[in-house]
C-alpha cells in the first residue's frame, strides 16, 4: 500500500470524476490509477475510492486482456441491475433482525439474544439459524441504513425524585445569594472517588514519545504498603477556590469536617476576615450524611474551633451530581491526572494542587495522615446538647450550629 499523500491524491481525482462516470468508465479509470502505481496499487485506489478489491482487480484484468484495437462492451449493467439486496430479496430478514436487536419493546422477550451481547456474528448466526441467510458485515450493512449505531450507556436516571426535591434547590439557591450578598463564606464539599497509589493504570492519555508508554501494573490489586488515598473537597464559590485533604485512613465524619476545618485556617480566613457565619452546601449521604448524628456532632466541633455559626443545606436524595464541586473542582482534577499512574501521597497531593483553570481556580491541598476511628455511636443524650436549630423547611437537610 502508498503513503498517505498518494492515497489522498487519487481520492480528489475520483470526487472530481465520479459525476461523469459510469460504472464501466468507473472500474476502468481506478483500474488504470492501480496499474499506474504498480505493487499495492488495487489496495491503495479501493481506500481513496471505496471501490471492492474485486471491481478494480476486475477492471485491471479487462484492461490487460483486451487487444488494442478491442472495445470493452462488458459488464455495463442498466440501471438497478444486479443482485437485489437482502431486504428486497427476503422481506422478513428486518423485521426478524430488528426483534432479536431490542427484543423487549419489539415484542419477543423470549429471543435467545436477549441476555448476551449482541454482536453483529451473533445476530448473523441467529438469523441464519431462523432460515435468513446473511453474513455479519451485511448485518452492520443493514443496521447503519436503519439508524442503528454503536452507543455506550448514558448515565441520565437519579432514580425516584422527592416530592420538595425542586423547592430544596430553590431554598439552597436563595441561601447562597443571601450569605454572598452580605460577604460570608459559602463552599461546597464532597468526598472524591478513592484512589489506588501506586503504578496502576490511570484512565486517559497524555503525551509520550512514540512507542514509550507509561508502563504500569496489569492488575489492580491494592498495594498493602501504599494503600488508598481518599481526597475530601471544599470549594469556595465566592472566589472559585478549593481545597482537598488527601486522607490515608478511613471517609468519617470527623475526616470531612477536619477538611473544612483546614480550609478555614488555610484559605478562607484570609478571604472572609470578617466572616461570622459559614454555609456549607453538602450531599444527601457519605461521611456528611444528613442523617449521620456522628457528622452532627464533628460540626459542633467544628464550629467550636473556628468561631463560626454553620448553615448547612443537603442536596435532596439522588442529585449528588448537582453539587457545585463536582463539576467546578473534582472534574478539573481528574483532566488534570488523567493517562498518570498515582505513585505517592506526594504525587497526588502535587497533582491536585497544579490543577488550574481559564477562568482562574485556585487549588491547594495537603496530605491528612491521622487516623480516624470507625463505628463511633452517638447516643440520644448527646443530641440534645448540641446547639442544632432546625430549619423551617425540612429541617432534616436545612439546619444551623452554633459555636
Amino acid at each position: 500500500m502508498h503513503d498517505a499523500a498518494a492515497i489522498e491524491r487519487i481520492q480528489r481525482k475520483y470526487l472530481t470524476m465520479a459525476p461523469v462516470l459510469d460504472e464501466r468508465s468507473r472500474r476502468h479509470w481506478a483500474a488504470a490509477e492501480a496499474q499506474e502505481l504498480g505493487w499495492g496499487g488495487v489496495t491503495s485506489v479501493a481506500l481513496a475510492t471505496g471501490l471492492s478489491r474485486t471491481t478494480i482487480a476486475a477492471g485491471v484484468q479487462e484492461l490487460v486482456n483486451r487487444s488494442p484495437d478491442e472495445a470493452i462492451e462488458t459488464l455495463l449493467r442498466r440501471p438497478g441491475a444486479g443482485r437485489p439486496q437482502l431486504v428486497d430479496a427476503d422481506p422478513g430478514l428486518w423485521l426478524a433482525l430488528d426483534a432479536l436487536v431490542d427484543p423487549v419493546t419489539r415484542g419477543d422477550p423470549g429471543s435467545p439474544l436477549r441476555w448476551t451481547c449482541k454482536s453483529t456474528r451473533r445476530l448473523a448466526a441467529e438469523l441464519s439459524r431462523r432460515g435468513h441467510r446473511v453474513s455479519a458485515g451485511t448485518v452492520a450493512t443493514i443496521l447503519r441504513e436503519s439508524g442503528y449505531s454503536l452507543q455506550a450507556n448514558r448515565k441520565t436516571c437519579e432514580g425516584a425524585a422527592h416530592p420538595d426535591r425542586n423547592a430544596q434547590f430553590e431554598y439552597i439557591s436563595t441561601q447562597v445569594r443571601r450569605m454572598q450578598k452580605r460577604g460570608q463564606p459559602v463552599v461546597s464539599v464532597d468526598t472524591k472517588k478513592k484512589e489506588l497509589i501506586g503504578d496502576f493504570k490511570n484512565s486517559g492519555q497524555e503525551w509520550q514519545p512514540q512507542g514509550e508508554p507509561e508502563k504500569v501494573r496489569v492488575h489492580d490489586f491494592q498495594d498493602p504498603m501504599l494503600g488508598k488515598v481518599i481526597p475530601y473537597g471544599v470549594y469556595d464559590l465566592t472566589n472559585n477556590q478549593g481545597w482537598v485533604s488527601v486522607g490515608i485512613d478511613h471517609d468519617t465524619a470527623f475526616f470531612a469536617a477536619g477538611a473544612i476545618r483546614r480550609w478555614w485556617q488555610d484559605m478562607g480566613n484570609r478571604r472572609f476576615h470578617r466572616g461570622r457565619e459559614l454555609l456549607i452546601m453538602a450531599d444527601g449521604g457519605g461521611s456528611n450524611s444528613y442523617r449521620s448524628r456522628l457528622w452532627k456532632v464533628a460540626l459542633q466541633e467544628l464550629a467550636d474551633s473556628i468561631g463560626l455559626k454553620l448553615r448547612v443545606c443537603h442536596f435532596p436524595p439522588g442529585t449528588s451530581k448537582w453539587n457545585k464541586i463536582e463539576h467546578r473542582l473534582f472534574s478539573y482534577i481528574t483532566k488534570n491526572w488523567r493517562g498518570r499512574p498515582l505513585v505517592s501521597h506526594q504525587t497526588v497531593v502535587n497533582l491536585i494542587a497544579s490543577t488550574t483553570t481559564t477562568s482562574g481556580l485556585l487549588v491547594r491541598a495537603a496530605l491528612d495522615t491521622r487516623k480516624y476511628e470507625t463505628g463511633i455511636k452517638v447516643t440520644d443524650e448527646q443530641l440534645p446538647k448540641l446547639k442544632m436549630t432546625p430549619a423551617d423547611f425540612h429541617g432534616e437537610w436545612n439546619y444551623s450550629i452554633a459555636p
